[in-house]
């Protein structure tokens, strides 16, 4: 297949793109670098080079219709499959720059859509378990509702309400233009290359702190839980959405919506200490300020991902934080 990734500079772009090519498929990623970086495709080059599989880097803004015209001129003029994950993800963008992330993950999923629809392309979106908002009832299902606070309390669900509007344009597309779409929620991903700076995501940010022996800070009291959910379990479910014409269980996916994550819920709290068994950090952790909104649990109901497509989570959790501590570590010691 010829595939094209938006943000396949990105944490799960690159390990997406490396999947892809992993497996023969011809690859094409945008990215404008503003979160993806390109020692993230590293890799990719090497293997495409080695295995003999054209693998193209279009470095441009994915809200460009020249970007796309690029990308298409490098798979040939022919794209089977696009995945759209290219967003501004990251707690601290969504209260600071509200206005940017709704923006630019807007704009970008617009000019994707247009792109898919123009050239017959399967469209996968990659959404956000964010987009239910303050959703109380766990777990979330594939179609709970979206529950949002007053914009005039804060912003955070910049981020969310932009992947609630994302997936309702997809479902005007698949409407409307007969798009053969589906959508993907990843809950709370990790792994290597996972951004751990201050605009970062929780495990990476831990390990970080822990790596320069400094306290790890926990947001609030760190009684709020999430499921994390190792990198490659999500590519395969990401993937998975992407390539099956129909469910395994004879279901039509288009317009379907599948959670993606790990079921084994933990409070952050319980999560600091857990990189702190695995690093062998003696220093205690730091209670700071969060940000307001934060969710207090996140658990995701993935009925609907292993009966249409045969995905479920495998790896523990404490056996992924220890392989992304064991490449943060071989990263930092290069």
């Amino acid at each position: 297949m010829r595939v094209l990734v938006t943000g396949g500079a990105g944490f799960l772009g690159s390990h997406l793109c490396e999947s892809l090519l992993v497996d023969f498929h011809e690859v094409c990623a945008i990215d404008d670098m503003f979160r993806g970086r390109k020692r993230n495709l590293e890799s990719c080059k090497s293997s495409a080079a080695e295995i003999g599989v054209p693998f193209h880097l279009v470095m441009k803004d994915g809200a460009l219709a020249e970007s796309y015209e690029t990308a298409l001129k490098r798979l040939n003029g022919s794209v089977d499959v696009v995945y759209h994950l290219a967003a501004i993800n990251g707690t601290r963008w969504f209260n600071e720059r509200p206005d940017l992330v709704a923006r630019v993950n807007l704009s970008t999923l617009q000019m994707a859509l247009d792109f898919a629809v123009t050239n017959g392309a399967r469209f996968v979106f990659t959404s956000s378990p964010e987009a239910f908002g303050d959703q109380q009832n766990m777990p979330i299902t594939s179609n709970s509702d979206s529950q949002f606070a007053s914009s005039s309390v804060h912003q955070r669900h910049s981020y969310g309400a932009s992947k609630y509007l994302g997936e309702l344009l997809i479902q005007h597309a698949v409407k409307t233009h007969s798009l053969d779409a589906r959508i993907v929620r990843p809950f709370n991903s990790y792994g290597p290359r996972l951004p751990g700076d201050s605009h970062g995501q929780a495990v990476s940010m831990m390990l970080e702190r822990c790596l320069a022996e400094e306290p790890i800070q926990i947001h609030g009291t760190g009684e709020q839980t999430r499921c994390f959910t190792w990198v490659e379990d999500m590519i395969r479910g990401i993937r998975s959405a992407g390539e099956l014409d129909q469910g395994i269980d004879g279901s039509n996916l288009i317009g379907r919506a599948f959670n993606l994550g790990s079921t084994e819920e933990i409070s952050i709290r319980e999560l600091a200490e857990i990189c702190r068994e695995v690093t062998g950090t003696e220093i205690s952790p730091i209670e700071v300020e969060g940000y307001a909104g934060d969710s207090e649990r996140r658990v995701p109901d993935c009925t609907d991902a292993k009966e249409a497509l045969g995905w479920e989570a495998t790896l523990p959790l404490l056996d992924g934080i220890q392989r992304t501590w064991a490449w943060m570590k071989a990263k930092n010691e290069a």
